[in-house]
């Protein structure tokens, strides 16, 4: 300690305008780290003072601890500031969070962009108006600002991707600028055009929506362009942008579970698994029973095939035997008849007759590129209504019969006729939903009392509180089944299970997995390949492997070697795996350097799989693969065995297998201190992505951190992307030159998931 304060007085002596509220900048970048800044030694000051003189600088407040300075900037202005960062995805002053794939015209600053510059902690209800906007504008570009750079200000705002869903790109700054200290809430510009401020009154949705509308006519002179910028009209279908991809939180088997309800008769429970865009129905024991959705997207149909986005609270009707529940990111109710497994959409009421659609526009739609196809015709988009269902969250039966439909802050309260779908009547307010709702939620959040009052502290920072219920917004967050309350656990992403008499909690332990089958985010089972540049580009292979051999019958024998550290859950089932093999005259080879990004790459379901096997397939040479009818996969020697069974024709081939392992940590009984964050990197580091950066990995950390669990019972997903490349000759011919000679091969493929 003697030996930094001596260094500070000498620093002093140099710099003496360097000091806790000014410094100077150099117009020149320098080196940079979050947390800390490099110190020179004594020897270099006398340079670097000079350097200063020499290169001319600038002066403003800037703070030297974490936190940042409450000074203004006056010398550079806030959309100036923005602008030259936009292609920068961290620098001294400032550092990108959640921009996941960059835009090239994001880059350029081309287009239309809306900034929020609140502060974004506390600004729940502006970031859901920003969200409809940026819906209703799917070309429109959409950031956050927030001036702050302490670790547990990102660890917050981590925190607000999964809760809020925010889909949008956040820019942190250390610095603080005028616009926001007067109050301006959000800048409306375009390229050079004179940008439009707007204040947190001012923030009215309807101005906003017209303003957007004017701007972009104005900027180009012609409609035309506003037709492709705004929605024809609105479909919740269109819209299917997910937040950047973590794997450090997506692939934990649960991925911010927010609402849950129940069957009493039936001993069953509805989880909805929001980020993940599905249902659980599990018993009361956690056997898992069946999954409603299979991806983000708005389509009905079997439950394995529909498709949701980010499902909220739920309502189970026994003289029905349906599921009502909130399509959230959708604004739309949807219906799950739990007899034939069918998933229906109540509201919003479809005006299209499925029977005139043409078979060329129902692929169209299947494929995802109906909201490609810019139609001649030119429409005007439909009148924005402000009150309509956006973002619906809680959900309840009232006595007549009808759903009663909030938001997550109890803002709006639309009543819905339980047999048309129709909205009869919407609340706007929240004292006056209140006065319709409060006694079910009173009636609700009592339960609460016999939850652990330090876990009801934890998950303060996150629920929504009204001034006579500060739990409210956990009344969809728990359900009561068989003596036993279920609540979320959105921090620790988890379900607490709390015994009624005894108030003993435990975590709600899940099995059968394999109902769940693959994750979606995995790539799809008929992959789209695309030239770009003269090369191809291809997904990402956790292990790829070659093999020369006769044609004929190939036995592979796949074994995988998981972490040392890691135990599987339970063993690999059948419905968690999925092959395919392929057969070409010549081989697809990986180009490393290939431009692309993974948002040109369409996303193809399950049903694809037979349209794609007669494509790729010829009478002569032709690859199969047979799945053979075992049991469960082996698990031996701390491996895991699986097998696939391929005829291969002369020629090259390739065996693409997907898989997903349910794993976690070994408890270390070494391990004394620091367990849990050791516990947490270990996590993170055998999830995280290659794209993920030290600064992302540091917060997904911190975030697995903010739970009191034992880490060690997290249970997580390692989905695998294995690839199988044959090399096969010519059938040998037998000795009168006439017969082929087939041959059957066995081959074993070894793969190790050690990090």
């Amino acid at each position: 300690m003697a030996l930094r304060y001596r260094r500070v007085k000498e620093i002093s002596r140099f710099l003496p305008l360097l000091f806790p509220g000014d410094c100077c900048q150099q117009h020149r970048q320098v080196a940079y780290t979050m947390n800390s800044f490099v110190t020179p030694t004594s020897s270099a000051w006398k340079q670097i003072n000079k350097r200063f003189i020499n290169i001319g600088c600038h002066a403003h407040r800037f703070s030297t601890i974490v936190e940042v300075s409450h000074e203004s900037s006056p010398e550079v202005d806030l959309l100036s500031f923005i602008k030259s960062k936009l292609a920068e995805p961290e620098g001294p002053y400032h550092c990108w969070l959640n921009k996941g794939e960059i835009n090239k015209d994001f880059s350029r600053g081309d287009g239309t962009f809306l900034v929020l510059s609140t502060n974004l902690l506390d600004s729940g209800i502006t970031c859901e108006k920003l969200r409809i906007i940026q819906q209703r504008f799917p070309h429109l570009f959409v950031i956050g600002f927030q001036s702050i750079y302490s670790s547990t200000g990102q660890t917050r705002l981590t925190q607000l991707f999964m809760t809020e869903y925010i889909t949008f790109p956040i820019l942190l700054s250390k610095k603080m600028f005028l616009e926001t200290e007067n109050g301006v809430c959000c800048i409306l510009f375009k390229k050079s055009s004179s940008p439009v401020f707007y204040n947190d009154k001012d923030l009215d949705l309807g101005i906003l929506h017209k303003a957007i509308e004017e701007l972009n006519v104005r900027a180009d002179g012609d409609s035309t362009l506003l037709n492709k910028l705004s929605s024809t009209s609105w479909k919740p279908a269109k819209f299917t942008k997910e937040p950047f991809r973590c794997p450090s939180l997506q692939n934990v088997l649960l991925y911010n579970p927010g609402c849950i309800s129940a069957d009493e008769s039936g001993n069953r429970l509805f989880l909805s698994d929001c980020n993940h865009h599905r249902i659980i129905i599990s018993d009361g024991n956690g056997k898992i029973l069946d999954c409603i959705g299979s991806s983000p997207g708005f389509e009905d149909g079997d439950f394995e095939d529909a498709k949701l986005m980010r499902p909220a609270a739920s309502y189970y009707r026994a003289v029905e035997d349906c599921l009502y529940f909130v399509d959230s990111e959708n604004h739309a109710i949807r219906k799950a008849h739990m007899g034939t497994r069918i998933l229906e959409t109540l509201y919003p009421i479809s005006g299209t007759d499925k029977k005139n659609v043409g078979i060329w526009t129902w692929i169209m739609n299947k494929l995802g590129l109906k909201s490609n196809v810019v139609s001649n015709v030119d429409e005007k988009p439909k009148e924005f209504v402000s009150n309509s269902l956006w973002f619906p969250w809680h959900l309840m039966m009232s006595t007549d019969d009808d759903l009663l439909i909030m938001d997550r802050r109890f803002q709006y309260l639309w009543t819905m006729d339980l047999a048309s779908g129709t909205i009869k009547e919407v609340v706007e307010g929240s004292p006056k939903v209140l006065e319709i709702c409060e006694p079910h939620i009173k009636e609700k959040v009592s339960f609460l009392e016999q939850i652990p009052c330090d876990w009801l502290q934890q998950q303060k920072e996150i629920t929504i509180s009204l001034d006579k219920l500060p739990y409210a917004g956990l009344v969809s967050s728990l359900t009561m089944l068989q003596n036993h309350i279920f609540i979320c656990d959105i921090v620790g992403q988890r379900i607490l299970k709390v015994c009624r008499d005894s108030r003993v909690s435990s975590n709600f332990q899940f099995s059968d997995f394999g109902i769940l089958g693959l994750p979606y985010w995995l790539t799809s089972p008929l992959e789209t390949i695309y030239a770009t540049n003269g090369g191809l580009w291809e997904a990402q292979i956790d292990h790829l492997q070659h093999f020369r051999l006769l044609p004929g019958r190939i036995d592979m024998q796949l074994n995988i070697d998981i972490p040392v550290d890691t135990e599987l859950v339970e063993p690999l089932q059948e419905a968690c795996i999925w092959r395919q093999a392929r057969g070409a005259a010549s081989e697809v080879s990986v180009i490393e350097d290939a431009a692309g990004s993974l948002d040109k790459v369409g996303v193809a379901q399950q049903w694809y799989d037979e349209l794609d096997n007669l494509a790729s397939s010829t009478p002569e040479s032709e690859l199969s693969t047979k799945h053979e009818q075992t049991k469960d996969s082996d698990l031996q020697d701390e491996r895991i065995h699986f097998n696939c069974v391929a005829n291969t024709s002369p020629g090259t081939s390739e065996v693409i297998i997907y898989t997903v392992l349910y794993l976690r940590l070994r408890r270390d009984p070494n391990l004394q201190q620091d367990r849990q964050e050791k516990y947490a990197a270990r996590i993170v580091d055998i999830l995280n992505s290659r794209r993920c950066g030290k600064i992302e990995r540091d917060l997904w950390i911190a975030l697995l951190l903010k739970s009191d669990r034992d880490l060690s019972d997290l249970i997580f997903m390692k989905p695998l992307h294995i690839r199988i490349k044959l090399d096969c000759l010519d059938h040998p011919k037998a000795d009168n030159s006439r017969d082929y000679i087939l041959t059957d091969s066995s081959i074993e493929v070894k793969i190790s998931l050690d990090s």
